[in-house]
């Protein structure tokens, strides 16, 4: 009867020691499942090393109230550099028109002729030995690129003269066309007329005499 007794309050005094299995079995149940979320939310590179997973993106940027699209920094240096050149080439054109403006009506219809005479003129013509070309300076132009163009009749005969300039960039290659000319020369006489390009000083051009005809 006495055992009985002890038995029954050694189970009344520790209730605890039957719930404690059920506690450490459910605390180990969720190791396993924390072990799997950490993994999925983890990768691993070649090394071993662990690092955030690839399915983890960034959020995009909120464009709803964007219109157009920004320039590049390249695009934007391109627009200024391309505006840059054609604003000198439009005010070495417009003090060109306004430098052969000052240049008399005879002048100015010479030269109209000589374009038109070396339409079908083959190779280089029949008097370049009578044409030079010497620079002028640019002070004296406005910044203009001018050539002073030397034309001689070394003819025994009353003669005009047509004249092609061509002016070449830095490759080589001609870049503009600018044509002078004389009409009746005497024997001996000598004219001066000038060629002047429409081109931006830079980049520097070389004239040359492409054609000289005498007729």
């Amino acid at each position: 009867m006495d055992t009985h007794r002890t038995r029954t309050t050694s189970r009344r005094r520790h209730p605890a020691r039957r719930r404690r299995p059920a506690l450490v079995t459910a605390a180990m149940a969720l190791v396993p499942v924390l072990g799997m979320t950490a993994l999925a939310a983890c990768g691993s590179d070649d090394d071993g090393d662990a690092s955030p997973s690839a399915n983890v993106r960034p959020s995009a940027p909120a464009t709803a109230s964007f219109t157009g699209a920004a320039p590049s920094a390249l695009e934007s240096l391109a627009a200024s550099a391309k505006a840059s050149v054609s604003a000198a080439a439009s005010s070495a054109s417009a003090r060109a028109s306004e430098f052969e403006a000052s240049v008399s009506a005879d002048v100015a219809r010479a030269n109209a002729a000589a374009e038109k005479q070396l339409k079908d003129v083959e190779g280089r013509g029949n008097a370049t030995a009578d044409v030079s070309l010497t620079g002028k300076p640019r002070a004296e132009t406005g910044g203009l690129l001018a050539v002073v163009v030397h034309i001689t009749n070394r003819s025994d005969d009353t003669a005009s003269y047509a004249v092609q300039v061509d002016f070449r960039d830095p490759d080589g290659k001609v870049v503009e066309t600018r044509y002078v000319g004389a009409e009746d020369l005497a024997p001996g006489e000598r004219v001066q007329p000038l060629a002047i390009s429409r081109k931006p000083p830079e980049p520097q051009l070389t004239p040359e005499i492409a054609k000289a005809q005498r007729y």
